[in-house]
């Protein structure tokens, strides 16, 4: 080290050699003067000839003895020394970053660190629900039951759990459009009944509804008072004065992907734990700025499994000469918004109506979640047990991917089990980057 280096280096071998060399200056001398000069003289020059030995820039009398005992002393000293001289230049030399000497304890405290990042950012976690062949909940395998692929690959998992306890965030959003007015009555009934049986203590929930525009009702809290209060708030479809004094009708849009959209990025992607948003809805999306594909993309990243509730009232849609402004060619959502001619050609009256169920299927299966369709048969209450069922009989998974990129991909996740009767309810893939 050069601490120990510059120590080695501070001790001189001059002074420990000075007291024998004054003293044998000094007999000499008095042999050679005491027998022809007086006694007075004699001193004088014995004191003139140890003033000149002592002096640094003369030499002297016993000069070859003090260097051959300087060297004597000198060459016990290099031993320590001189490997440290070479080990400082070979420092010098090595490109900043290589160093062997002071670059080894900096790896040793970061490595911890940087393990521990691996494990937060790169590990995959999959919330699944497995069921027999004649629909029943399967809730007692382990993790040698399970298998896993990512892109075609086997990955090992490397954190299993079976979590009917971990706390819930759980999100409605309610379908407050024009084709939805028959049906909003029993939507919201139903929605009371959920908060009341699903959720717990330690759960916490959102309400939001959706027609042309989205409004978040009530944000994320576990106070079932305020929940109910923004149940309560969702109001029939009506006019309604816009704010440059013409009137519209309320419900005339159905901003159903970007409700999807903000629930996942604005609220549900802060949420730890278990997440799943119940949209209750006719799957028709009408204005959206974003696209069904973004929508689901959004809701994937946050790790949110999306509940579909199809509620279908086919009559809403035949009843209607125009769909909010002018059909499904109208305005409507954000301003702006909405699909119109092109060129000088007359816009239809009214265009071909999507399929909302196979819309709301693919949004669900995607993320994890499952499609209830509303009849005489599945009600809305048996619809929300059959939820509430899933949620509290969930496997977690967890593995940390064979290959790992920094740039904005899609990775496709099949877990399956090793029963070839069960069948898995997972998502379906996930994505990494921005």
């Amino acid at each position: 080290m050069a601490l120990g280096h510059w120590r080695g280096s501070t001790s001189s071998p001059g002074p420990p050699s000075a007291p024998r060399f004054e003293s044998s200056g000094r007999e000499n001398m008095k042999e050679k003067t005491s027998q022809k000069m007086p006694r007075a003289l004699v001193l004088l020059l014995i004191a003139a000839a140890a003033a000149i030995t002592l002096s640094p820039g003369l030499p002297a009398l016993g000069t070859a003895r003090q260097q051959q005992q300087s060297s004597q002393q000198q060459g016990q000293q290099p031993p320590p020394q001189q490997p440290a001289q070479p080990a400082q230049a070979q420092q010098q030399t090595v490109p900043p970053g290589q160093q062997p000497s002071p670059a080894q304890p900096q790896p040793a405290k970061q490595a911890p660190d940087q393990a521990k990042i691996s494990v937060e950012t790169k590990m995959v976690q999959v919330f699944a629900t497995v069921r027999d062949k004649h629909g029943q909940i399967v809730d007692t395998l382990t993790k040698d039951d399970f298998a896993v692929d990512e892109d075609g690959r086997p990955q090992t998992i490397s954190y299993f759990a079976r979590e009917s306890d971990l706390p819930l965030t759980a999100g409605l959003l309610v379908d407050t459009s024009l084709s939805q007015r028959r049906v909003l009555d029993d939507e919201v009934d139903a929605s009371y009944a959920f908060l009341d049986h699903v959720l717990r203590e330690k759960d916490k929930a959102f309400v939001l509804h959706f027609d042309w525009e989205v409004e978040l009702l009530q944000d994320i809290t576990s106070s079932r008072q305020k929940l109910q209060a923004g149940l309560k708030a969702i109001k029939q479809p009506q006019m309604a004065d816009a704010s440059d004094g013409s009137s519209h009708q309320r419900g005339g849009g159905t901003l159903l992907y970007d409700a999807i959209y903000l629930a996942s990025n604005e609220l549900m992607k802060k949420q730890p734990g278990r997440k799943a948003v119940i949209v209750l809805s006719d799957g028709v999306d009408h204005g959206s700025k974003e696209s069904l594909q973004e929508a689901i993309e959004a809701a994937q990243r946050a790790n949110t499994v999306v509940y579909s509730i199809l509620f279908k009232d086919d009559h809403a849609y035949g009843q209607q000469s125009s769909y909010g402004h002018g059909g499904y060619g109208g305005g409507g959502g954000y301003p702006g918004g909405g699909m119109g001619g092109h060129g000088g050609h007359r816009r239809p009256q009214q265009e071909e109506r999507p399929d909302g169920k196979k819309v709301l299927d693919r949004i669900s299966k995607e993320t994890g979640g499952r499609l209830f369709e509303v009849s005489k048969k599945e009600t809305v209450d048996k619809i929300y047990s059959e939820i509430e069922q899933e949620l509290r009989h969930q496997y977690v998974l967890g593995y940390a991917p064979d290959k790992t990129d920094s740039g904005a991909y899609y990775h496709k996740i099949h877990l399956t089990t090793k029963n070839k009767d069960l069948v898995v309810q997972a998502r379906d893939g996930y994505y990494t980057g921005q």
